[in-house]
C-alpha cells in the first residue's frame, strides 16, 4: 500500500491526555500506521511539515452542507420538505451535492468530516448522514448513515406551519406530533417482533416512516433535537426518557443557563452558531461564552457553525471566538475533534491522531488558535487533498 510520512511537525493528538510531541506520522492504506517522536521510519514519500502543527481533521457534527448550495436559491435548497411535518424517512444523503463549492472551502479550512442534517422546519425532519468532505460521489464519502434522526422544537416548526394554517402552530402540538410518531414506531416494532415468533402472524404492513425510526428505538442511532430555549431542551429530554432514546441537543442557545441541570443529565450539546445576530426571540440569550460554560460544567460540548448559517470555512474562527470568551484552548479544539467524534459514535475512526484511526490530518503553519495561522495541508483517508501554494 502507498505510504506517506509526515515529518518535522508538532503532533497534537487531541487524545484524552492531550498528548503533544515533536515528531512524525506515517500514513498507510488510508489509516494512521504509526506515529512517534524518535527517528522516523524509512519512507519513499515524505512531506516536510516545516515545524508546523499537525492535528486531527476538524469535525462539525451539525451542518447542512450540500443541502443548501452556494449561490443558489430554491433550486439548490433541499434541506426542508415543508409539505409534511413528520418525515423521518427522508435521507439527507439523497439531497447532498458533493460538488457544491462549500465542500472545497470547508476542506481548505481543515474540516474533514461533517454531519449533514435536514433542516428544522419539521418536528420530525429525517435522517442525518456523517460524511467526509473530500470526494465526488457522496456514497464514497459516508462514515455513518444514518447517524441520527433530526427532530425540531421551538419557533421553526411553529412559524413554518403557522404560515400554512396547519399543525403544529404551538410547542404542545410539535411535541405531540413527535410523540405520536414515536409511539406508532414502538407499536410497529412490537407487532414485527410478535410476527417473528408467530408464523401465523403476518405482522404490520410496511411503513417507510416507521421503519426509519426503528434504529432509534433499538439504540443504534441518536436523536438530534434542534432546541434553543431551555424549556425546549427539557421537552427534548422528557420525550427521550419516555421512549428510551438517546438525545443530543443541537444549538442549545440557552443551555448555558441550565448547565448544572444538563450536566446531571449527561446529555451532549452541540453549541452554536454564535457568530450571528439574534434573529428571532428564542435566541435572545445568544452568547459566545456558552461553549466554555458548558465544557467547564462537564458537559460533552461540540461547536457548530450550522453551515450555511455561518460558512464551514469559518469554523476555526468560531473556536477563536469561544477561547476569547473564556473557553479553555484544549476544550475548544476538542469541541471540533474528539468530542464530535464521540457524539457521532465514530471515535474509533476520527477525532484523534492514533494508530489505526482514519488518516484525516491537518497541518497548520502555527498554533491553530492563532488568527494568523494558515492551513498548509489537509489529508483525508490518507490522501493529500489540499496543499497551500500561496
Amino acid at each position: 500500500m502507498d505510504q506517506q510520512l509526515i515529518q518535522n511537525v508538532s503532533v497534537w493528538t487531541m487524545d484524552e491526555a492531550d498528548t503533544r510531541f515533536s515528531g512524525w506520522v506515517l500514513l498507510e492504506g488510508g489509516k494512521i500506521a504509526a506515529l512517534g517522536h524518535d527517528a522516523p521510519p524509512d519512507c519513499a514519500q515524505t512531506f516536510d511539515g516545516a515545524g508546523g502543527v499537525l492535528t486531527p481533521g476538524l469535525i462539525d457534527v451539525h451542518s447542512h452542507l450540500g443541502l443548501y448550495e452556494d449561490g443558489l436559491g430554491f433550486e439548490g435548497a433541499d434541506g426542508n420538505e415543508d409539505t409534511d411535518p413528520v418525515t423521518p424517512h427522508l435521507r439527507a444523503l439523497d439531497g447532498i451535492n458533493p460538488m457544491d463549492r462549500g465542500f472545497r472551502e470547508a476542506l481548505e479550512a481543515g474540516v474533514t468530516a461533517v454531519a449533514v442534517s435536514p433542516g428544522s422546519a419539521n418536528p420530525v425532519g429525517g435522517q442525518i448522514a456523517l460524511i467526509k468532505t473530500a470526494g465526488r460521489r457522496v456514497d464514497d464519502m459516508v462514515v455513518k448513515a444514518p447517524l441520527a434522526i433530526k427532530f425540531a422544537l421551538g419557533e421553526n416548526p411553529k412559524s413554518v406551519y403557522h404560515d400554512k394554517d396547519e399543525a403544529p402552530v404551538t410547542r404542545m402540538a410539535t411535541a405531540a406530533l413527535i410523540r405520536e410518531q414515536l409511539y406508532k414506531a414502538k407499536e410497529y416494532l412490537a407487532r414485527r417482533e410478535r410476527a417473528e415468533s408467530d408464523p401465523e402472524d403476518d405482522g404490520p404492513d410496511y411503513d417507510i416512516k416507521l421503519e426509519a425510526l426503528l434504529p432509534l428505538l433499538w439504540g443504534k442511532i441518536e436523536a438530534h433535537f434542534h432546541a434553543h430555549r431551555a424549556d425546549d431542551i427539557f421537552t427534548a429530554l422528557r420525550i427521550a426518557k419516555e421512549f428510551g432514546i438517546k438525545p443530543v441537543i443541537i444549538h442549545g442557545t440557552e443551555a448555558h443557563l441550565v448547565a448544572d441541570l444538563l450536566a446531571a443529565e449527561g446529555v451532549p450539546v452541540v453549541s452554536g452558531p454564535y457568530m450571528t445576530d439574534r434573529s428571532k426571540p428564542e435566541i435572545r440569550n445568544l452568547t459566545d461564552e456558552a461553549p466554555g460554560i458548558l465544557a467547564r460544567a462537564g458537559i460533552p460540548t461540540a461547536i457548530t457553525v450550522d453551515h450555511p448559517e455561518i460558512p464551514l470555512r469559518l469554523l476555526p474562527m468560531a473556536l477563536m471566538l469561544a477561547v476569547r470568551a473564556g473557553m479553555d484552548k484544549t476544550d475548544a479544539l476538542r469541541a471540533v475533534t474528539s468530542v464530535p467524534a464521540q457524539i457521532a459514535g465514530a471515535a474509533h475512526r476520527i477525532g484523534i491522531l492514533r494508530e489505526g484511526m482514519d488518516a484525516d490530518c491537518v497541518l497548520w503553519g502555527g498554533d491553530p488558535l492563532d488568527f494568523a495561522s494558515q492551513v498548509q495541508a489537509v489529508w483525508v483517508n490518507g490522501a493529500l487533498e489540499y496543499r497551500r501554494t500561496k
